[in-house]
């Protein structure tokens, strides 16, 4: 894979963290509360989940990603539990940022390409609360299960990587939270 080839003082930010707390949500809010910030639709070979919005991802066969792979499509993809995600090269507007929703893996690609990347792990006060949000929105018991323990492999993960770090138990909060960490980013971001 070759590198993150974007225009000169464009912002990257990646919002990270475990499924079901809340990452969806507070993409949603700043997309739609920021016109400079342009998301980068992920593909996944997974389903989508009763009630999920159709442009969530770009919902893909396996050997449809499999080609995306082959032409050197994706910016980052992994293996994630029994499915496949990744990142396509970005093709943003002029003179947008980048907003990536993607796993910690996909967030470690993204930080080596770009250096500046504003990195923001979003988690929940606790695995209760994410527990509750999973079952909330439909998720099967197994896959509840797949995504409490991958959730700690995600937070270790994190650790070593430089993400702030924000607790989704109040959207507005954390939002106005992302907020200031990308206005910071392009106040200093070069001329």
């Amino acid at each position: 894979m070759s590198g993150l080839l974007l225009p000169d003082g464009t912002v990257v930010v990646v919002i990270s963290g475990p499924g079901g707390v809340g990452k969806g949500t507070l993409v949603r809010e700043l997309v739609d509360s920021d016109d400079r910030l342009w998301l980068s639709r992920s593909w996944t070979t997974r389903a989508r989940r009763d009630g999920e919005a159709p442009d969530a991802y770009r919902f893909v066969t396996p050997a449809e990603f499999q080609a995306h792979i082959d032409r050197d499509g994706f910016l980052e993809w992994v293996d994630f539990l029994d499915y496949r995600q990744g990142s396509p090269r970005p093709t943003p507007p002029a003179g947008s940022d980048v907003l990536f929703e993607i796993d910690v893996e996909g967030a470690a690609r993204i930080h080596d390409l770009h250096p500046d990347a504003v990195l923001v792990f979003v988690d929940t006060p606790d695995r209760a609360v994410q527990e509750a949000r999973l079952r909330g929105r439909g998720d099967a018991e197994d896959r509840i299960a797949q995504r409490l323990a991958k959730a700690e492999e995600e937070v270790e993960r994190s650790r070593h990587l430089p993400f702030e770090r924000i607790v989704n138990d109040d959207l507005d909060r954390a939002a106005a939270e992302i907020r200031s960490l990308i206005e910071n980013a392009r106040r200093s971001r070069p001329t």
